[in-house]
């Protein structure tokens, strides 16, 4: 009788002991584990990174790292970290969060326009994906890339078409650039080849001229009148004229691209750069800002008129006022002149 009471007592322990045990795995595999209070939260992990990096990452997150700790290493997680970005909810325990950061990475949305150079487009994007800027502008540049593409440096920038795409936060360097050049040869269509054909262009002459035209006004339903105004300068032979040019020929003498020009003075239509439209009849050699799509087709789909010249109008703030004579132009600008100098701006 003393003995059964024993093994009673045993029996009862044991499963005392077991029920502490399994509250224990439980708390530690289903109970949450998150301390954000956000609805959801990104955890982003470097390439190449290995386990202890991840709990890192995760220690400012989690209530408790050591019963994530605990259940990662059961479920093989630490010999198996995914780079990428993962997107974790309010209130996940540790089963579901090791389940999320063994799953494929979600994509995220990369979005960049209105930059002027390389250099700019690659500190934009490298805010959005794992490269950095350093490796993405020296893939943008690479001599063997650009030649075998037919693009140059100086117009390497129109490989670039402003939009939305979705990337794999851990994209490399080359990965992006090579997506660009797909979604490049996607946008211009056999329609878009064949239209630039008809204007005696090239594709990467018309990303040349719509950029002029996108610094030019920022409407976007005056863009094909201004773009008329560029292709009828250009085929007849005339030099452009372009104020944007002589602003980027400026910037880019003083190597400051940063400086805020509102002003074209008399002595910038000097200078010596492929880039003043005002001393050279040929296309600029590359664009001088990155031209947004509706540019680019406003070139392509340019308005039919006889207007060679034109002016900011300043009754009607950020339009334009069109001329087919000098005469009437100069009697245009004059307005332009009078209200620039009521303002006092000198540069």
């Amino acid at each position: 009788m003393y003995i059964k009471k024993i093994l009673l007592i045993i029996a009862l322990l044991g499963l005392v002991a077991l029920g502490i045990f399994s509250y224990i795995i439980y708390n530690n595999i289903f109970s949450p584990n998150t301390v954000f209070e956000d609805e959801t939260t990104a955890v982003f992990i470097p390439t190449g990174a290995n386990y202890e990096r991840v709990l890192d990452s995760l220690k400012p997150i989690l209530k408790d790292l050591d019963a994530f700790d605990l259940v990662a290493q059961k479920m093989d997680f630490a010999s198996n970290v995914k780079s990428g970005k993962f997107v974790l909810e309010k209130n996940m325990n540790n089963y579901q969060i090791v389940k999320v950061l063994r799953s494929q990475s979600i994509p995220v949305r990369v979005i960049f326009n209105n930059q002027e150079r390389l250099e700019n487009l690659a500190g934009r994007i490298a805010t959005q994906i794992e490269a950095d800027s350093s490796d993405l502008i020296q893939v943008m540049r690479d001599p063997e890339f650009l030649s075998q593409n037919n693009f140059t440096e100086a117009n390497a920038l129109s490989m670039y078409i402003p939009n939305q795409y979705e990337f794999f936060w851990n994209t490399s360097a080359e990965g992006y650039r090579d997506k660009m050049l797909k979604e490049y040869h996607i946008f211009w269509t056999p329609e878009r080849l064949k239209r630039a054909k008809e204007i005696n262009l090239t594709p990467s002459e018309v990303a040349v001229i719509a950029s002029i035209v996108q610094k030019e006004t920022a409407k976007t339903d005056e863009r094909p009148r201004v773009a008329g105004v560029y292709m009828n300068r250009y085929k007849n032979g005339w030099k452009l004229d372009a104020d944007p040019t002589v602003i980027y020929a400026v910037k880019l003498q003083k190597r400051d691209f940063d400086t805020v020009i509102k002003r074209v003075l008399y002595k910038d239509l000097t200078i010596n750069s492929p880039y003043n439209t005002y001393l050279y009849k040929e296309l600029p050699p590359g664009p001088i800002a990155m031209p947004d799509i509706s540019s680019i087709d406003a070139v392509l789909n340019y308005e039919v008129h006889k207007y060679f010249f034109f002016v900011a109008d300043v009754e009607n703030f950020g339009y334009h006022k069109f001329a087919e004579t000098l005469a009437q132009h100069n009697r245009n600008k004059q307005a332009y002149v009078r209200w620039i100098n009521q303002q006092g701006i000198n540069r």
